[in-house]
């Protein structure tokens, strides 16, 4: 079974938490895969990362117990053929409207004669040509998650759901909130109310539902609300929270004594620079 359908298999219970991995670091990557993030999303589309990078940071994520979704840039047959090939098995497709695209994201996962990925004999998917009959065994192990971020999508959600071969909805609360009108607010109660609509429409037909919020409180909101898999945050913003405390910290330690920060780069402090 895919690695991700098997987390999914416990909501319900302790729902998989994840987070966002925008740094395309692989260091970066296996460390925060260490920290106990049941899944973590290797984002091909807001982040700097590339196809050779991505291979790294699936090697760095498989010495971990996090399971690595990635995100594709695009529902492009072409660069998910490559993913694939090299060794994705959990793919997430941005911004699906309707049914017809969730089949031509699904198809574009698939070999024929379920869909229009190409073969290829040699690479990371198939372990270097040593898994037995990988073509034959490829189409059902790998996971699709479709994101819904507009109202549109939303109100396609049991059409999008029912296409074959979508394991999960996602729905992405940024840009759901900016299709709204109320870009950055997450929790606005309009863009809430929205999302629990989609999370109770989920459950009434079996399929599961998941998001992402910025902390860990929008997160608990987002699974009162009846999301089954949750990320927070991203490394990135889990690392920026950690400095911007440890300065603050620090700073009110002080007195309000000067701190230097990493945007400050070189700068010194008028003492220091007398001392010179």
């Amino acid at each position: 079974m895919n690695p991700f359908a098997q987390l999914l298999r416990t909501r319900g219970a302790k729902p998989p938490v994840g987070t966002w991995i925008v740094s395309a670091s692989a260091m970066v990557a296996e460390a925060v895969g260490h920290a106990g993030f049941n899944w973590g999303v290797l984002d091909m589309e807001h982040a700097p990362l590339d196809l050779m990078p991505l291979v790294h940071l699936l090697q760095a994520v498989g010495n971990t117990k996090m399971v690595p979704v990635v995100r594709v840039p695009w529902n492009d047959a072409v660069t998910v053929k490559r993913v694939l090939d090299a060794g994705a098995e959990t793919l997430l497709f941005p911004l699906i409207q309707n049914a017809d695209e969730a089949a031509r994201a699904v198809a574009a996962t698939r070999y024929a004669p379920d869909g229009v990925r190409g073969l290829s004999a040699m690479g990371r998917a198939s372990r270097y040509g040593t898994t037995p009959d990988y073509y034959r065994s490829a189409n059902r192990s790998i996971g699709v998650v479709v994101q819904l971020e507009t109202p549109a999508a939303i109100a396609q959600l049991e059409h999008i759901a029912a296409v074959p071969g979508v394991d999960a909805l996602f729905v992405g609360p940024a840009d759901l909130s900016a299709a709204m009108g109320h870009p950055g607010q997450l929790t606005h109660p309009a863009v809430m109310a929205l999302m629990a609509d989609a999370a109770a429409r989920a459950r009434a037909i079996g399929r599961p539902i998941g998001t992402v919020g910025t902390t860990t409180e929008v997160v608990t909101r987002y699974r009162a609300a009846g999301y089954d898999f949750l990320a927070v945050a991203s490394d990135l913003a889990l690392l920026m929270q950690g400095a911007g405390a440890a300065v603050q910290a620090l700073r009110q330690r002080d007195g309000g004594a000067h701190v230097h920060t990493l945007a400050e780069g070189t700068r010194t402090d008028p003492a220091e620079r007398a001392g010179r």
